[in-house]
């Protein structure tokens, strides 16, 4: 990365999936690294499923925490509707990392809306997307709730950070009980994209 360039990445779900915890771990293995990191992160009604979105943005000197319109270079989406709300914020030549997961928000739970055909959409507008079942990779791993590291190991897959930086990380994130699923749904995640990283 050059000296003065700034990266940035956004984590995007619905309350209760587990993206703090995953943008902690990404900040974390960035300041390991030597980089300056600026976490925002926004709660909308988290406990009632409403959006969380982080935003995460590194390099040598980061003055502010917002990620501009248009300028997310990752962007890592928890569930297909949120990846189709936030699309605005990604480069032109951006990765939209999603979990193809759908959990309806509350207009569509009563009726007063429909769930949008979200992922066609993406593709149509986007060059590199990425989609993967990260819901049933966590639980082949042993534990529903391990899709945000899943969907971690696939964010790293696309960083030219150490694996083994990663593994270090959560090992000093996650309690111990969870840590051998987590390290398992981490694995998961990061060999999905073995043979397309450089999309």
């Amino acid at each position: 990365m050059p000296m003065n360039e700034t990266k940035n990445i956004l984590i995007v779900g619905v309350g209760g999936q587990g993206t703090i915890l995953a943008s902690r771990v990404l900040s974390t293995v960035l300041q390991k690294i030597g980089l300056d990191v600026k976490v925002s992160e926004i709660h909308g009604m988290s406990q009632r499923g409403g959006s969380v979105v982080t935003q995460v943005r590194y390099g040598q000197s980061v003055s502010s925490p917002i990620i501009p319109k248009g300028q997310a270079d990752i962007i890592l989406a928890f569930e297909k509707l949120e990846a189709l709300r936030w699309l605005p914020t990604l480069k032109k030549e951006g990765i939209i990392l999603i979990n193809d997961q759908r959990i309806d928000p509350m207009p569509v739970i009563i009726g007063a809306a429909e769930y949008p055909e979200a992922l066609d959409y993406i593709r149509s507008k986007v060059k590199n997307v990425l989609v993967i079942n990260a819901l049933a990779a966590a639980q082949e791993a042993g534990n529903a709730k391990a899709v945000n590291i899943v969907l971690l190991g696939l964010l790293a897959r696309h960083m030219n950070i150490d694996h083994s930086l990663w593994l270090e990380t959560i090992e000093e994130t996650v309690p111990a009980k969870f840590l051998q699923v987590n390290l398992k749904a981490f694995e998961a995640g990061y060999n999905t994209a073995e043979n397309i990283a450089n999309i």
